[in-house]
């Protein structure tokens, strides 16, 4: 008996050291953690880009009595603005002709080229050889579609010639 319960005392022994060192190992085994905290940054900067199509307008010849205002034969033109910029900032389309519609020596003063415009921000105008004429305005980022529709002030006192003049449309945002 004493051998069965020296037998048994020594196995006793042995799993309470055993439970000991597992208990002993085990509270210094835990995993070891390391946490860093990475901060993850992107700029965006004001970007902007303009598309007007087509780029090239024509005015046909006409009788001044039968139509006073000639339109375009292109019209509508479609324009696209795309801005990135602040939620509050504003985003602005100016349009400056530099001259007046010529011809050799003859000329059409720009001022009688005029447009309606459809798309919200877009707004309708008079081409100006002499101060940019906004075309547009909008507050923060986006994507805005809009057309203009464009006509000449027709008059008998046209010389007889092909007439052109180029024009500047300037998308801008802060």
């Amino acid at each position: 008996m004493y051998l069965l319960s020296s037998a048994v005392g020594k196995m006793a022994v042995y799993i309470f050291t055993l439970l000991a060192v597992l208990w002993i190992v085990g509270g210094n085994a835990e995993a070891a953690a390391n946490t860093v905290i990475v901060d993850v940054d992107a700029a965006v900067g004001s970007a902007v880009q303009l598309s007007i199509s087509p780029q090239s307008i024509n005015f046909p010849d006409a009788d001044p009595d039968v139509t006073p205002r000639i339109n375009a034969m292109e019209n509508p033109v479609r324009v696209t603005v795309q801005a990135q910029t602040g939620k509050k900032k504003t985003v602005t389309l100016t349009v400056l002709a530099q001259g007046d519609l010529a011809s050799g020596p003859d000329s059409i003063p720009i001022s009688n080229v005029r447009w309606t415009a459809t798309g919200e921000g877009f707004v309708p105008g008079t081409m100006s050889k002499s101060a940019a004429v906004t075309a547009g305005t909008w507050v923060g980022p986006g994507i805005r579609r809009g057309a203009f529709s464009y006509s000449l002030a027709n008059s008998w006192n046209y010389h007889r010639g092909s007439y052109r003049a180029s024009v500047i449309y300037t998308l801008s945002a802060p």
